[in-house]
């Protein structure tokens, strides 16, 4: 007879005395005479009304009988006989073993299958203890739906869904959006929700809202403190908006006048690298239903200064030539003395290009009426410093004929007038800039094209699977917070279409980036920089590469964690794969990879770009390029978006008035009220900046990079525990260098005066919004 521990974690107590939570413990050993799995006699664990307590977790104990020959515990069944779900965070059996559970266990009443826990030791397929096989097995069918069924939130059913829930045609046209993912619409596919569709159209499912209970597999739903945190969040930007929308409200215009509009709405402190004189500092009269609020309390619900600031070519007989008209004397004034011969050949020249993203959808977005755009290119000089220095803007727009005259060319200033025009094509690029890291970069490449990989590594991937294991914490809330992002993010007329400059065709830009610009092979950073030409192969270097701009803070600093997850990654596959056959001939790898391929990226699958999956070395930089987008590159895009984008004259989501020529009489009367005419409205300039401050949020629970807290699940696996104990020594050395280099006054582009250090990739972060911390997944 074995003494077993439960610890049961409760969502509620109240549980009725009938019933039961019934127990068996499976052996890794079979019967040979019948060819199965030893199992322990059933052990039923009940509570009542005297058992209820308002304590977090709680400990039972019960007892099996096992025959002598039982053999090696190898997992653990649960049937749960109540009416109500409850948590089961681990099993211990005193003194030998330990099962991390970490999950909902459903009422049998709706889910009459058993639930299976494994003894936390990792397994290839092909080394699975003859006992566990078949359990094996069924685990992972448990977790497909094959496309059937009506989902409900207890399910913990994973499969694959087109984007066709963003829309809401029922409330009208104006809600309609095409489906994304399909032939004519290639798109990453998403977590299926399962739900009645509400109209005819049985391909459409009902939109996802934050009225509407939203479907994701019920252990990948948000804990209670991320759901806090999120609630919490949504009050400070309610708070923060609420002053500067009732003061807006006693004025007639929603035109911002002057720059004190705008710096009134932050704490008094001047934001790094952007030159205001103090006066601007000044506030605005408050309505008189405010005026008796202290000092203190305005202050503290104003904003915190921030901290700083293709392969398909477009036809030229719809979007005009290709040729820019950047031409050589735009430029040839501003290269410190070089010719631009000399320039190109030296590599100091760069181009930040939205043509080619943008141009195809300009006349649907300025005829929106409060959006107006160019797609825009832009030069930049690299200088002595080490800093790039923009020396010339390209503003085009789709040609009304093809003799008519579609771009023109704007140069840094030469008098007051010229001052303001260079001031708007800046917030113009800008703004195309705004918009392609939020939907294309952040979204599309991080949140949308990850989702797939999530799916298929729960659908193929058994708990014991060591790329499994070694996977777990690193797709911890990404599919509840895309979930979130489908109901008010991303959605028709949600906060996304609402405050960037493409509106009701955000979703479509991003489609055609994945269609057109989009590779799995070059999502790596080594392989990202060097496709925008930013490094060059370099075997001599240390990672392999020269960076052609030294002082690169995102580089620098991303290739000490790329360097260091390779490290991490390479010592687990090694350990588990000492030879190439074991991964071509793991059975639920290569279905997780097939799947994600061809069902998960179904639209892109037949490219010749997707890397094999042979190798040991095949599967470490398959397995590094995942880490590093949930990480790092998560953590660069959405951590600083704040502290970036907070002050909008310097990185407006959208703007409301196109770049004029120098003879525009309007312009000429009134060049700063012509700009600040352009920006958004004061209140929407208020709401996007809570929607930013939100986004830029880390949870008090959040997990970061480096830090573990299922190391118990790899056993006796010492070199494995080793592995993770070095790369967490070696986060914490990256994380003094970063502040080693950001205190560095010979690194101009991340120390110096007006200039903000470069934090985001620093490790470690407290909660809140800090402009730093890599945490271990996409879970915001």
């Amino acid at each position: 007879m074995e003494y077993w521990e439960k610890m049961l974690h409760f969502l509620d107590n109240t549980y009725p005395s009938q019933g039961g939570v019934v127990f068996q413990v499976v052996s890794t050993h079979i019967d040979p005479t019948i060819m199965q799995a030893n199992l322990s006699s059933e052990a039923t664990l009940e509570w009542s009304i005297s058992n209820k307590t308002e304590a977090k977790q709680v400990t039972y104990k019960v007892e099996f009988q096992v025959d002598s020959n039982f053999g090696i515990p190898g997992a653990i069944t649960v049937i749960n006989k109540y009416h109500k779900e409850f948590y089961l965070e681990s099993v211990n059996i005193e003194g030998v073993v330990h099962f991390a559970c970490n999950s909902w266990v459903q009422p049998d009443k709706i889910h009459p299958e058993k639930r299976i826990f494994f003894f936390n030791k990792a397994y290839l397929p092909c080394q699975t203890p003859l006992g566990l096989k078949e359990f094996r097995e069924s685990e992972l069918e448990q977790l497909r739906g094959y496309g059937k069924g009506v989902r409900k939130l207890s399910d913990r059913i994973y499969d694959y869904d087109v984007y066709n829930d963003l829309g809401n045609p029922d409330r009208g046209m104006e809600y309609s959006r095409p489906t994304l993912g399909g032939e004519n619409c290639p798109y990453p596919r998403r977590c299926r929700t399962g739900r009645h569709p509400n109209n005819t159209d049985v391909s459409t499912e009902s939109p996802v809202n934050e009225q509407t209970p939203m479907y994701v597999p019920r252990d990948e739903a948000l804990d209670d403190s991320k759901t806090k945190a999120v609630a919490a969040g949504k009050l400070k930007g309610l708070l923060k908006n609420l002053i500067p929308t009732l003061r807006n409200a006693s004025m007639n215009s929603d035109s911002i006048k002057d720059f004190s509009e705008i710096n009134s709405l932050y704490k008094r402190r001047t934001p790094l690298g952007v030159q205001l004189p103090i006066e601007n500092w000044s506030r605005l009269p408050l309505p008189s239903m405010l005026t008796k609020i202290p000092q203190s309390i305005k202050e503290i619900y104003k904003f915190d200064p921030p901290n700083g600031i293709s392969r398909n070519k477009l036809n030229p007989s719809i979007y005009g030539p290709q040729e820019s008209s950047l031409k050589e004397e735009h430029i040839s004034g501003y290269l410190n003395g070089m010719t631009v011969q000399q320039a190109l050949e030296e590599k100091k020249l760069f181009i930040l290009d939205y043509h080619d993203i943008y141009l195809p959808f300009l006349n649907r977005i300025n005829a929106l009426g409060e959006r107006k755009a160019h797609a825009t290119r832009t030069i930049f000089f690299l200088t002595p410093l080490g800093t790039l220095k923009p020396i010339a803007i390209e503003l085009s727009l789709p040609p009304m004929d093809m003799n008519s005259p579609s771009r023109q060319v704007v140069t840094p200033p030469v008098d007051d007038t010229t001052y303001w025009l260079w001031q708007l094509a800046k917030a113009h690029v800008c703004s195309n800039d705004a918009g392609a890291h939020q939907l294309i970069h952040h979204w599309l490449r991080v949140h949308a094209c990850m989702e797939p990989f999530i799916i298929a590594a729960h659908r193929q991937l058994s708990v014991m699977h060591p790329v499994y294991k070694l996977l777990k914490p690193h797709m911890r809330d990404t599919l509840a917070i895309n979930a979130q992002a489908r109901a008010i993010l991303v959605n028709a007329k949600g906060i996304i279409e609402s405050y960037f400059t493409p509106e009701k065709y955000c979703m479509e830009i991003t489609q055609s980036a994945y269609r057109d610009w989009w590779r799995f092979d070059l999502e790596g950073l080594p392989a990202d920089l060097i496709r925008r030409g930013l490094a060059e192969p370099d075997p001599t270097q240390k990672h392999g590469l020269r960076l052609l701009i030294e002082d690169y803070p995102y580089a620098n600093d991303g290739l000490l964690i790329w360097s260091a997850l390779e490290t991490l990654v390479r010592t687990y596959v090694n350990y588990y794969y000492p030879e190439a056959s074991l991964v071509q001939y793991d059975t639920e790898l290569q279905a997780c990879y097939n799947e994600f391929i061809n069902v998960g990226h179904a639209d892109v699958s037949h490219a010749d770009w997707w890397p094999k999956l042979s190798t040991p070395e095949d599967l470490t930089s398959f397995l590094t390029t995942i880490l590093w987008i949930v990480t790092a590159q998560h953590a660069a895009l959405n951590f600083g978006q704040y502290h970036y984008g907070g002050y909008i004259p310097v990185r407006p989501p959208y703007m409301r008035r196109l770049v004029p020529n120098q003879g525009n009489a309007n312009f000429l009367a009134d060049p700063q009220g012509y700009f600040l005419s352009s920006l958004p409205s004061l209140p929407e300039t208020t709401y996007f900046m809570s929607v930013l401050d939100i986004l830029s949020m880390h949870a008090t629970d959040e997990q970061y990079i480096g830090g573990r807290k299922d190391l118990s699940t790899w056993g006796g696996d010492t070199e494995i525990i080793e592995a993770f104990y070095k790369f967490s020594m070696e986060i914490k050395k990256i994380e003094k260098e970063i502040e080693r280099r950001n205190a560095d006054p010979k690194l101009s582009n991340r120390c110096g005066p007006g200039i903000a250090p470069y934090e985001l990739l620093l490790p470690s972060s407290g909660p809140g919004v800090t402009g730093r911390g890599v945490p271990n997944s996409i879970s915001i």
